[in-house]
Parts: C-alpha cells; sequence; structure tokens
C-alpha cells in the first residue's frame, strides 16, 4: 500500500505566497496575533432507495480566512479568492472587525503558549474515496442492498454513504505552518418491514459507526458487512413481534452502539469549557459541570475514567493540528470518577490558568471562525475487565441496550432519555428476547454513579457522528466517542407508548 500523502493539487496553491501577504499586513496593522487558514473540503453523499440510486451529490467548499488578535479583540474576515491581493484585504478586514468590535469586548484575548510546528500530516486510511469510480461504489452499494432486500420480511431498505475529505493549511505569525488532509466515510442501511394487516412499521439501522477511514470500511476492513446484513432480517422480524416494556427499574447493559451517545450528550458537551463558563448558550444551552466543582464533582462511579483525544486512530475528530495551530494530544476529563479537566481552546486555556490548550479549536470550513469543539471523548476499558456477555450473565433481572435512536437532553446537559435500536430482556443471566418501547431516563450524575461493571478492551467500540452541532452561526463537526459495555444498575426505564399517551 502507497503511503499516504496529502494530495499534491492542494499543495499546489499559493499557500506561501498568501501567508507572507496575510501576516505582513496583519503585523504592519499592529496585530498582537495573526493566522491565516485556507481549506478545501470535498463532500460526497450517495443515496439509494430499494437498491436504486436515488440521488447523489458532490460539492467542493475552497477558501481562505485571516483571523487576528488586535489590541486584545479579535477580529476575523474570509474569501475565496486566492490572491496575495485578496490576502492583504482579508488582513484589513479582520483588523477592522476588531476595531468595531473592541467596544463591547469585556475579556481581553490572550492566547496561552504553543510550540511552533511545521508539518504535514495525514489521518489513517487506505482507500481515498474519491479516487473509486462513482460506478463501482454505487454498484457495492446496490449490491450490498439488494441481499439485505431479498430477505424474507424486508420491505424497503434505505442506502446511504457520505464521504468527506478535509484539506487545511494553516500558518501564523508565530511561525507555525501545518498541512493536513482527512478522510471521513459513513455508509448506513436501513430496513423496514410492515405489518399489511395493521399497517404499523418496524425498522433497524445498521450499527456500524462512520469513522476516520476510506473505501476499504466499505468493503470490508474494520466491520463485518456481510454478518451484520444477514442478521437484521430476522432481528426486525423478532421486533415486530417483541412485547412492550413494563416500566420500572432495570439493571442495564449497554452496548458501545448505544452508549457512545450517552457520553456524547452527557460528558462530550458537559465538559466543553465554553459552555461551562456560560460562553456557549444560545445552541444547546450551557452547563451543570461548572469550573467551581473542578477536582471535586462527583461525575460517576470510581470506575468511570474518561479521557479526551485528538489523536485516536481512527477518530472523527483525530487531528494533526487544531485551527489555532494546538497538537493533537489526550487528557484525563473524569477520573476513578471524579471531574479533573475540561476540553479547552487557547484562548480559554489561558483563562483558567493553564499552561496550555489541549487542541479543541475547529472550525467546518475556511468561511466560519474556529470555536471550540469537542475531542474524542470515550470511557476507558477496564484493562483486565469482562467480556459483554460476561456482563451479562451477572444480571438478574435486567435490559441489554443495542444501538442508538432518539435522544433528549436538558440544557444543562444534566436530565435525559435516550432510546435505542433495539433491547433485550435479561433474566436470570440470559436474554430472554426482545422488548419495545423502552427508554432509559435519568440525570447525568445518577446514571454514571450507577456504573457498576466496565467491560475489557475486547468490547471496546469507536462510535461517533458526522453532525455535532454548535454556534452561531451553526457549524457542524465530526466526533467520535469510544466506549466498552457497561453495566448500570436500577435505571428508570419508561414505556414510550405509553408516555406518549399522558
Amino acid at each position: 500500500m502507497p503511503a499516504r500523502a496529502i494530495d499534491e493539487s492542494f499543495l499546489a496553491l499559493p499557500l506561501s505566497a498568501l501567508t507572507d501577504a496575510a501576516l505582513t499586513r496583519a503585523v504592519d496593522l499592529g496585530c498582537e496575533h495573526a493566522a491565516i487558514r485556507v481549506e478545501r473540503i470535498r463532500t460526497q453523499t450517495i443515496g439509494l432507495r430499494d437498491a436504486r440510486p436515488e440521488a447523489m451529490t458532490d460539492g467542493e467548499d475552497l477558501g481562505l480566512s485571516v483571523r487576528v488578535v488586535h489590541e486584545g479583540t479579535w477580529g476575523f474576515a474570509a474569501g475565496v479568492v486566492l490572491t496575495a491581493a485578496e490576502a492583504v484585504r482579508l488582513a484589513e478586514e479582520a483588523v477592522a472587525v476588531a476595531t468595531v468590535s473592541a467596544a463591547i469586548n469585556t475579556d481581553r484575548v490572550e492566547l496561552a503558549p504553543e510550540p511552533v510546528h511545521d508539518g504535514s500530516w495525514v489521518s489513517d486510511y487506505d482507500v481515498d474515496p474519491f479516487t473509486v469510480p462513482d460506478a463501482e461504489k454505487t454498484a457495492l452499494l446496490v449490491e450490498l442492498s439488494e441481499r439485505l432486500l431479498a430477505a424474507d420480511g424486508v420491505e424497503h431498505v434505505q442506502t446511504s454513504l457520505m464521504a468527506v475529505k478535509e484539506q487545511k493549511y494553516y500558518a501564523d505569525t508565530a511561525g507555525t505552518r501545518t498541512r493536513q488532509q482527512r478522510v471521513r466515510i459513513q455508509p448506513e442501511f436501513t430496513a423496514l418491514t410492515v405489518d399489511r394487516a395493521t399497517g404499523s412499521f418496524e425498522s433497524m439501522r445498521t450499527l456500524a459507526p462512520p469513522a476516520g477511514r476510506g473505501w476499504e470500511y466499505v468493503t470490508g476492513t474494520g466491520w463485518d458487512w456481510s454478518r451484520e446484513l444477514a442478521e437484521i432480517p430476522e432481528l426486525l422480524r423478532e421486533k415486530t413481534k417483541a412485547p412492550s416494556v413494563e416500566p420500572g427499574r432495570y439493571d442495564l447493559v449497554i452496548d458501545p452502539s448505544n452508549l457512545f451517545l450517552t457520553i456524547h450528550e452527557s460528558i462530550g458537551h458537559a465538559t466543553e469549557l465554553d459552555r461551562a463558563l456560560g460562553y456557549e448558550a444560545a445552541y444547546a444551552g450551557t452547563s451543570f459541570a461548572t469550573p467551581d466543582k473542578l477536582g471535586t464533582l462527583r461525575y460517576g462511579s470510581p470506575l468511570m475514567h474518561v479521557t479526551g483525544d485528538r489523536t485516536a486512530r481512527h477518530g472523527l475528530a483525530t487531528v494533526g493540528w487544531d485551527d489555532e495551530g494546538v497538537a493533537g494530544q489526550q487528557w484525563d476529563i473524569v477520573r476513578d470518577g471524579v471531574l479533573v479537566g475540561y476540553q479547552v481552546d487557547r484562548n480559554m486555556a489561558r483563562m483558567r490558568g493553564m499552561p496550555r490548550s489541549n487542541g479543541c479549536a475547529f472550525a467546518d470550513s475556511a468561511g466560519h471562525v474556529p470555536v471550540q469543539r469537542m475531542a474524542n471523548v470515550s470511557l476507558q476499558p477496564s484493562p483486565d475487565g469482562p467480556s459483554t456477555e460476561e456482563i451479562i450473565a451477572g444480571v438478574d433481572r435486567g435490559i441489554y441496550v443495542v444501538g442508538d435512536k432518539s435522544w433528549s437532553i436538558d440544557m444543562q446537559r444534566y436530565n435525559f432519555q435516550f432510546t435505542a435500536q433495539r433491547f433485550y430482556r435479561i433474566e436470570g443471566g440470559k436474554l430472554a428476547g426482545q422488548l419495545r418501547d423502552v427508554a432509559y431516563q435519568a440525570t447525568t450524575t445518577d446514571f454514571w454513579g450507577s456504573m457498576s461493571a466496565v467491560g475489557g478492551p475486547q468490547t471496546y467500540v469507536l462510535g461517533g457522528a458526522f453532525n455535532c452541532g454548535k454556534a452561531q452561526p451553526g457549524q457542524v463537526a465530526p466526533v467520535s466517542h469510544g466506549c466498552p459495555t457497561a453495566r448500570f444498575d436500577q435505571v428508570n426505564v419508561l414505556n414510550t407508548v405509553q408516555e406518549a399517551g399522558r
């Protein structure tokens, strides 16, 4: 396999000329700090319905931006013309924005220090999906869809594929010059069955998470598509016949395919420092995990070890450097059940007296300002922990939770409710068939405090999503969350049909 490299077509852009023009002008105008980003983002989506191609989009976003700190105030400007003259104009516009904004700036911007970096980085993938002919990609999706559609009881199949290639150049007045290329992909198959007698229907989606991989992910590296597609029809038939859950308190064994989303909502967002400080409030609220609780808040049981990580292999939020030139790193957020860290950018790090940012600045295009965004936030497995089967065997009366579906959480990341793709009764340490209409509900600290078993590395899966939303104007960011299977004792379970009828 040839070594991965950044596309020559991106490196051939006038990066040095743009840098010299923008940063020289910014310094001449008295900026304490200035940075330029050049980004090219290609996105492709393919959609099929019942194994027939239904839609395809292929777009590219190319642009540059200049961000400055001028007299302690941020300024930003962006454009799409890649010339030295435009880079100078953007530097001047960014300074003008900072000058106007200074009157309402209550916190002087100062950045935590970061070593100077000069290098290139490429994410961990084998086959660039944008080098694979569209006809070849579509043909494989059709073949896999047809397998699922041919099964008894499957009435319809919805198939989608999204692939993204993100190329980014960053340079600042400190001397950092970085070039990076990230590839990520998300295949998804959903089967639907219809009860002709009642008109009711049920659906079931593949559990394969989006990943920082290439086309090889769809052809079988990292996920057994043939096995999962073969299993779905019988699982779907069983789901249609499953009894409705009796509300009450149950011991839950939660699979990584579901738990990753609970981590995202109740830990990932809650430990973004801008949210905890109240700077981020308009989009999904603030956080109960405020800085005065750092080092004392009992977030969960002593088994709980959660890390932030910008270096995880195949992680969607994995980078060489963030959008402030900070190198990717890993750190503790919750250790032995206690809140010990946050996700920060350079300005937030300086405000909290931290020696360095942990690299959480990201913008989803050259046209957007970098904001503090989520790292790969993951629950670590127990080094000698049990298998999923062993955890289930220890439960007398409970529910095994698999796959993500819907979720709801309050504006302080504290009260939540989650559903799943499928649920199984656990009776006497064994699975005893599927259940329907299940949701689990808790507060964040009660839920994580009830965690009584954490699976071993053999149960660990890196889940995630492409579409984490934040900021105004809104931005989306890809992020992964790894976790093992885990047990939670006496969690409140609701019947969603009964709740909807109230």
